[in-house]
């Protein structure tokens, strides 16, 4: 009987070989069965690394300073962190929040806790104590794992958790640093399941706290064949994938596609970005395989591309859209194609522009292999060329997550007539292309970031001025689009600088800068007969401004120097 590896690597292999075969991969491809026991940390990430002097990360810091760690190393390293918070109490099903940058801790947590069998929560290094303290809770995190400079956002958790600091010491914390003075043996299987958890993914709503998204011993780590076969990397690769820890997409490409692939994973940390200093690090490192989001291949294209591609062989973009007039100018400098891909949290990336496959202007691609994608007419409940993108549950992905805990309401909702439904609408052309065309909620990103309406309107009107508030995108060359907040003020407040000023502040120094409101302008909102703000008039109305415009009465956040001396996010 074949091993778990064995089944693994037959799978990976497959759609290696058919990298440039989309229909014959379509086809031929069947996702993998483990039978009773599944860990990828140990069936695969182990099995291929152990003895293997290649460089598994390989990560760069701003000042020049770098360092490699082969495969042998970090299944070693791994070990050596799993013992430690076995020591501490860490047993299989237990919830580890980790808070860590791109730094080598990262990985080695990762693996460690899964070869545990117990259950990761990534979190961002962005958030500030109130948000902490809410993913604990509803997380039901017993351990947790922060930099030195993070311990305080800990201080208010009103729960017992264990805690392990990365860096200097603290005080009630363990000191990860420990782990690597001991010899330690290979940690063995934990006899998790297949069904077992293994990721637990805050992703944010537009109505509600974020929703916490649960994911099993195989539904990204057996799911993410189907993003290496996108990725397209291979065995001695370097790879460089643009993302933040605690997001779904540093996941994807910044640990389970490019070890799918035995390829190795290349960081290159910054305080600013810098396209210069970025492109000298892909020619430099001799980057084989590229994917960031279109906010970083807008960047990209304002510098100087003559110095060519370096050793790029597949260019990637993820996140949202991505303008075909950026894909058209960095073809014409490189003679490379950006292919676009798109999937969630909850679904490992679902749709490409594959290898080997045409790329058209404005398509998010075709469905990749074992992911049955449907689009689904909202009205009539079936089946069209133009509708919500959806999942056919009938032939259910292993990719596809267990669903949102603690919610039976929203998962009946995702899970209605027999489809998982995305939120997100599309067309399909008469070849099978997807064309996406927004979204079903009031959900959008900026810079990459998923943002919810109702996440800064919350803090908004939090302000004594703020009576009512709703936020909605407005176009930006740079970033896409930014949240713009539509407010009406309260009695005695009056729509000028000086009230913009303060609620902008307000604003900026209780929320991540990655939502930060950028534009306000005073307005009463648009409702509905029974009083529910219509953000789609809104929205609509930021859609008829042009690019670089702006409305009579907005405010931004440029026109106020004084704001660029607002500390960080505080708590609230």
């Amino acid at each position: 009987m074949a091993t778990n590896t064995e089944l693994y690597r037959e799978a990976r292999d497959l759609l290696q070989d058919l990298a440039r075969d989309y229909g014959t991969a379509v086809a031929r491809f069947r996702w993998p069965s483990f039978g009773a026991e599944f860990n990828w940390a140990v069936d695969w990430f182990d099995a291929v690394a152990r003895g293997v002097d290649r460089t598994a990360l390989w990560i760069v810091e701003e000042d020049g300073s770098e360092a490699r760690y082969s495969f042998d190393e970090m299944a070693r390293r791994s070990d050596q962190v799993a013992a430690l918070l076995a020591a501490n109490g860490v047993r299989r099903g237990d919830r580890v929040l980790l808070m860590l940058n791109n730094q080598v801790e990262l990985w080695d947590a990762m693996l460690a806790v899964m070869k545990l069998g117990a259950v990761i929560l990534p979190t961002t290094s962005a958030l500030g104590p109130n948000e902490v303290v809410d993913r604990i809770i509803r997380g039901g995190a017993r351990h947790v794992m922060a930099n030195n400079a993070d311990t305080a956002k800990f201080d208010r958790v009103p729960v017992d958790c264990s805690r392990f600091v990365v860096g200097a010491s603290a005080a009630g914390w363990t000191s990860v640093a420990d782990a690597y003075a001991h010899d330690v043996p290979a940690t063995p299987h934990p006899g998790t399941a297949p069904s077992d958890p293994q990721l637990l993914y805050f992703t944010s709503g537009t109505t509600s706290l974020p929703k916490l998204v649960e994911h099993t011993q195989v539904s990204y780590p057996v799911g993410h064949l189907a993003t290496s076969f996108w990725v397209a990397a291979r065995q001695g690769d370097v790879h460089l994938n643009i993302s933040s820890p605690g997001w779904a997409k540093h996941a994807w490409s910044c640990f389970f596609a490019p070890w799918i692939a035995e390829a190795t994973i290349f960081v290159y940390n910054y305080s600013r970005f810098d396209a210069a200093a970025l492109l000298g690090q892909i020619r430099r490192a001799g980057v084989n395989t590229f994917c960031a989001p279109p906010t970083v291949w807008r960047m990209l294209i304002k510098d100087d591309l003559a110095g060519g591609p370096g050793q790029l062989r597949e260019l990637l973009s993820a996140g949202e859209p991505l303008n075909p007039e950026v894909m058209d100018q960095v073809r014409t400098a490189w003679g490379l194609t950006i292919r676009d891909g798109y999937g969630q949290t909850e679904l490992p990336l679902a749709v490409g522009n594959v290898p080997g496959m045409p790329v058209k202007p404005g398509s998010m691609g075709l469905p990749l292999p074992g992911v049955p994608i449907v689009l689904v007419d909202p009205v009539t409940g079936q089946p069209a060329s133009e509708g919500e993108i959806c999942v056919d549950l009938s032939r259910r992905p292993m990719s596809l997550m267990t669903g949102y805990q603690d919610d039976q309401a929203r998962n009946d909702e995702a899970m209605a007539g027999g489809y998982y439904h995305t939120g997100d609408v599309a067309s399909r052309d008469e070849d099978g292309y997807i064309f996406y065309i927004g979204r079903t909620d009031d959900v959008f990103k900026a810079s990459d970031y998923k943002i919810s309406p109702f996440e800064l309107e919350s803090v908004l009107i939090e302000h004594p001025a703020v009576a009512e508030a709703a936020v909605v995108p407005a176009a930006d060359e740079l970033r896409l689009a930014v949240p713009k907040a539509y407010v009406t003020l309260a009695p005695g407040w009056r729509p000028d600088r000086d009230t913009a000023v303060q609620i902008l502040r307000h604003a900026r120094e209780r929320l991540a800068p990655y939502q930060r409101v950028r534009r306000l302008e005073f307005a009463d909102l648009p409702k509905t007969i029974s009083g529910k703000i219509r953000r789609v008039d809104l929205r609509r109305r930021e859609e008829s401004v042009a690019t670089g415009h702006r409305t009579v009465g907005e405010f931004r956040d440029e026109d106020f120097p004084e704001l660029r001396t607002v500390p960080r996010p505080q708590a609230r």
